[in-house]
This record gives structure tokens, sequence and C-alpha cells, in this order.
């Protein structure tokens, strides 16, 4: 990979953390138009207006034209505006911060090691946004907000028993969920296939899903932190009635908790939404806290979803790019995404955005803890073929762990390892 920097400078950067080699954002003078790309959904219409005249009015002579993308074949159009092959071009590009790793081996993205960390204050980034976005060192997508699942709870089924505080640990966890599973009562609905959830459990084990040595990945499903993840998996399964051979959309696990006599799922605070909706006797009877951790000091490990921003190598309007970026990053539109969309910001620091908001607040709170999946272009091939939820069913149907987490393992490692 091209290195366009000094030696000496990049060494400057990452024991100081300065903007270096170049000029701060916003001292470009940018004009004309700039062209970004948003994710349809990402940001109301409501957001991207305010943000367009905010920004237009503080940079005079610049027009900022948002584009909104849908998520259905993005791949192919993102690569294309990189490579310069395709009809339309972009200054600034939302992707999802899983896919950064995958536009960086196809090529055409801009580094922005040199340019900005300070301000853009990449100490304090979230680490399951920003470590998807950087390569070697190198960072190359920066962090915009973040999302993830927290167990959204009947407060209903909760008091009726006796329970008053939601748990704080995986102990407490098992026995508040003991508690609740009595008669018709689930005390929990959890799919036998929901491997996000399991990677949760495994990186509060010390695991991994997978890592990599001299250019070769391992499948690591067998190894003694993560089938520990897998027993604690099968014990919290077992207490409600969650199909084992399926995941958290066959069927609709919001539906499942709409009709009443599920206490708990594990899912995005968004689906309170939809829950209500297919059940308005629940509405204000919804409460949501982070999943458990191993301990009480922190909650368990999540993990995160959401979007980086990246900029074109081929770009004609790099400064007035980062100028956006600069803007999109900073505490005042940071709050104001985070209170709109109910959404993570980038950041811990401001958690306060999201305060009043119960779902979003105990997201942020695991946000803390989160983490992205293996830093490989070909991870999306690995969630396309899947082996992770046939190892689940075979382990809650009662095969060996051991011998189904290898198989699955190596079934990662190949496919991560292969050329395309």
């Amino acid at each position: 990979m091209k290195r366009r920097f000094l030696a000496v400078c990049a060494a400057l950067v990452a024991a100081t953390s300065l903007t270096a080699c170049g000029a701060l954002p916003g001292k470009g003078g940018a004009s004309g138009k700039v062209t970004l790309w948003l994710m349809k959904g990402s940001a109301s219409d409501a957001f991207i207006q305010k943000f367009t005249e905010s920004y237009e009015a503080e940079h005079p002579g610049v027009d900022l034209e948002v584009k909104i993308q849908e998520w259905t074949g993005i791949g192919d159009k993102v690569n294309a505006a990189l490579k310069g092959t395709g009809p339309e071009r972009a200054d600034v590009i939302e992707v999802g911060n899983t896919q950064v790793a995958q536009y960086i081996e196809t090529g055409g993205l801009s580094e922005l090691t040199l340019e900005g960390l300070r301000e853009w204050g990449s100490r304090d980034w979230l680490k399951g946004l920003a470590d998807p976005g950087s390569i070697n060192g190198a960072q190359y997508g920066i962090p915009w907000y973040a999302a993830n699942r927290v167990v959204i709870y009947n407060k209903d089924l909760f008091e009726n028993a006796g329970i008053k505080n939601p748990p704080k640990n995986r102990q407490e966890w098992l026995a508040a969920t003991q508690k609740l599973d009595k008669g018709d009562r689930q005390g929990i609905y959890l799919p036998g296939q929901n491997w996000y959830v399991l990677a949760g459990f495994i990186w509060d084990e010390g695991g991994e899903l997978a890592v990599e040595g001299n250019g070769v990945w391992t499948g690591t499903l067998d190894t003694p932190q993560a089938l520990a993840a897998m027993d604690f998996y099968k014990d919290l399964h077992a207490l409600g009635d969650g199909p084992a051979g399926a995941d958290e959309e066959t069927p609709p696990q919001a539906e499942v908790f709409a009709r009443g006599q599920v206490a708990q799922i594990i899912a995005p605070p968004g689906q309170a939404a939809q829950i209500e909706s297919l059940n308005p006797a629940l509405k204000g009877r919804l409460g949501y806290f982070p999943i458990p951790g191993k301990t009480s000091d922190k909650p368990g490990a999540v993990l995160t979803g959401g979007s980086d921003l990246i900029i074109p190598a081929n770009t004609p309007n790099r400064s007035a790019a980062i100028d956006v970026i600069t803007a999109l990053v900073s505490e005042k539109w940071q709050t104001e995404l985070a209170r709109t969309m109910s959404y993570v910001p980038n950041k811990p620091a401001l958690a306060y955005a999201v305060q009043g908001n119960d779902g979003a607040t105990a997201m942020t709170a695991g946000a803390a803890q989160g983490r992205a999946t293996p830093k490989s272009a070909r991870w999306a091939e690995v969630e396309a073929k899947n082996p992770i939820k046939p190892y689940m069913t075979a382990v809650l149907s009662g095969q060996d762990p051991r011998q189904a987490a290898r198989a699955a393992g190596e079934t990662i490692g190949k496919v991560l390892s292969s050329d395309r």
C-alpha cells in the first residue's frame, strides 16, 4: 500500500496525535460544489437540511450537495466512485464501519492519518467504529455514529416477578431470567442462531472469532474462551423458548415479544417502536439495560454497527471534503444527530447527548465495550456462508461443542484466507 508521507512525519503523528505535515481542516478556503453521499435512513430529512444550511452559511462559496444512497448494491457503486469508473462522483461517502476494509483492499481510498485527527478527537473514538477504519496504523474511515444491541424488557413482567432492578452481571442476569421463566411466561426469547450476541460473549471471555498471522486467518471458535461463551449462551437460551435452528428474524423476535409473555429480547432499542405498534398496550411499559458483563463494573461487549466517513482519493475537493467531515464529527453535529436519530455518538464523552432517551442511553453504555468483526475484506463472505449459525444450532441440539466449533472455525479460516 503506497504511503504518501515521510517516515519521520508518521512517527511524529503516532507519538503526539498532532495534525502535522499539512494544514488543519477548515483552512483550505474551498469553494464550489461538494458532494456528500449518505445512506438511506442514516439521517432524517430535517437533520440533513439543517446541517446543509448551517454548513453553507459557515462556508461561503460552497454548495453542499447531499445525495441519498440505497444500501442495496452500494458496494459496487462506491467502488466505481473510488475508481472513477462510474457515472457519479462523491467527495465524502458514508459507509458501514465493517465495509471499510473492503474498500481499502480494492483501492481508491484517501488516507486521513495526518489530517485532522487531533481536531476530530481520534484518541477518544469508539473502538468498534475506529478500528475497522484503519489498517497498519493508517486511518481511512472516520467514525460517524454507532448503534448496538441492548436488552429490551417488559417492565410489568419484571415487577410481577419481584425484580426491582435490571441485572448488572451475568450471574444476576441468569438468576433474574430463571425467576421470570415461569408457566406461560418466557424468561427470554433468544433464538439459537443469534451470532451477533454470541460474538459479544466471546469477546467478554477474551476470545476472538478469528485471528490473522502472516497473512493467514484462523477461525477460533474452538478456543477455551469461545467455548465458554457458547456455554453461557446455551444456559441463557434454555430459559426461554427460542428456536435452536433459527435466527432473530425467523420468526421476527419483535412479533414474539409483542405477544406480551416474553420478558426480554436482545435487540437494538429501535425495535421498541415496532413492538409498541404491534401491541399498543406495551407502550410505556418497555425498559432497556445494557447486555450484562461478566462482572458488574462494566457492561458486556457488543458488536458495534454504524457508519464511517471516507474520502475518495480521486476527489478534486480534498480540502472541502475534510471540512465536511470536520463538521459532521464535531460535538455540535454529533449531539444533533444522536438526539435526532437516537444514535450513539462517536465518543463516549458525548453520551450526555442522549440523556432522557432510555433506549439510547443503554445502547451508549454498551457501546463503550463495542467491538467489530475481524478486519478483513472477506468477512462479508463469511457472513454469507455463515458457519457460525449451524455451529450454534449443533451445540444447542446436543452435539459435541468442540467438534462443531472446529468445523465452523475451519470454514471461517478458509474463506478469510482465500484469494478472490
